[in-house]
């Protein structure tokens, strides 16, 4: 699989970033809690979820979208349009809450609970898509190598979470054998050596005297797409890799001024990270795009 890598898609809006929603330092504790007390717009995901399908469409690209399940009851008919498409429909979390806490990596849950709300996540993708749900991906990426296990015991076949990079890591794990190519993990862990049916798809890196994380996302949106894009370039030459980006990433309206500890998180986005995004999608036309439910192990 050397030279191939998958586009990704976040589904997600802007209340359900760690600072606004289900975070230790949110402003709201849970997703629920926003509802019941926020009284203005919250929709600011539909239309640049259109646009980001356009751009799909454009390039030719079945893509996969890791969606928030609350997502079905707020949104009707956008994860349908999604499926309808033919891209993959894959797990968020119920409510994107964060399952370890972003500063000392302990767990926030019990596996017991974490496999309860994540299951629920999963059934609720699949009624609505029609498929089976195989893949997740951890909210704000802090994931734990428990975690894992409790996805493969529910029945999921893979993840896409783990960041190796030299500047931040959202994991339990020192992450000393994982590069940007999937590997198997081990159980109870995030390292590399698992024997077992199940996959972890790693996020590109740049690498020059750091690991640069270079997968999409916020990297994208303040570092610009020459990084992104080396890092790409670099990553594919070890082996298969992941782009993502947010459908918000491009909305072009202003987001509530809501949230802890985070006030210029969304000074970038719209139509330049818009372009970015047709850059990057541009200058790797010719590279092999696999969705992740077609990779070869799954």
């Amino acid at each position: 699989m050397r030279g191939s890598f998958s586009v990704t898609v976040d589904l997600e809006d802007w209340y359900h970033i760690p600072s606004v929603c289900s975070s230790p330092y949110a402003v709201y504790r849970t997703v629920n809690e926003f509802f019941e007390q926020w009284d203005g717009r919250y929709d600011y995901l539909t239309e640049p979820t259109k646009r980001a399908l356009d751009i799909l469409d454009e390039f030719n690209v079945t893509a996969t979208f890791f969606v928030v399940a609350d997502i079905v009851e707020h949104y009707p008919g956008l994860v349908e349009s999604i499926a309808e498409k033919g891209h993959e429909i894959a797990c968020h979390g119920l409510h994107h809450a964060c399952k370890i806490n972003p500063e000392t990596k302990e767990r926030l849950m019990s596996n017991e609970e974490f496999e309860q709300k994540t299951f629920l996540a999963k059934r609720i993708l699949e009624k609505v898509s029609g498929e089976r749900v195989a893949g997740y991906r951890a909210p704000n990426a802090f994931v734990g190598g428990w975690m894992l296990d409790s996805l493969e015991n529910i029945g999921f076949k893979y993840d896409s979470s783990v960041s190796v990079n030299s500047l931040y890591n959202k994991t339990d794990s020192f992450l000393k054998t994982v590069s940007s190519f999937p590997y198997y993990p081990l159980k109870n862990g995030l390292e590399v050596g698992g024997d077992r049916n199940f996959i972890e798809f790693p996020w590109a890196y740049y690498q020059n005297v750091l690991k640069i994380p270079a997968s999409g996302g916020p990297i994208l949106r303040f570092l610009g797409a020459p990084l992104v894009l080396n890092g790409l370039i670099q990553s594919l030459k070890r082996g298969h890799t992941i782009f993502y980006f947010h459908p918000i990433d491009i909305s072009c309206t202003k987001f509530p001024s809501v949230g802890n500890n985070r006030p210029f998180y969304w000074c970038m986005k719209g139509k330049l990270v818009e372009r970015r995004i047709r850059h990057i999608l541009k200058a790797l036309n010719d590279v092999k795009k696999v969705c992740l439910r077609d990779y070869p192990e799954i």
